[in-house]
């Protein structure tokens, strides 16, 4: 089972969330998802189980409690929400300024 885990500290690593984990059974990965221009944590991370019971009962009994200093949020993972930005058909137009429409970005200019 894939396990979100929110409001974890800066502070926090992989090793000790994975270690957090492991007290209620077997972790197969431990992530936690960083920014990527500036590398630092984003404040959240996933946990993979592979006992759905072992999980539920970390998730039961770890959702709400002080992990270094925060309370953390843990849930089931549900699947990625796409945007409206990922739903948009492409441009046709060359898009953009000046971007080559049907006039190739002239505006009717000689």
């Amino acid at each position: 089972m894939n396990i979100y885990v929110g409001n974890l500290p800066y502070s926090a690593t992989e090793n000790s969330m994975r270690d957090l984990f492991e007290g209620y059974g077997a972790v197969t990965t431990s992530k936690i998802v960083t920014d990527k221009f500036t590398g630092s944590s984003r404040g959240f991370g996933f946990v993979e189980m592979p006992n759905a019971e072992e999980a539920q009962k970390a998730i039961d009994e770890l959702n709400g409690k002080d992990f270094e200093g925060r309370k953390i949020v843990v849930n089931e993972s549900r699947p990625r929400e796409t945007t409206g930005r990922d739903n948009r058909p492409p441009r046709r137009d060359g898009g953009g300024y000046n971007g080559g429409g049907r006039d190739g970005g002239n505006r009717g200019r000689y």
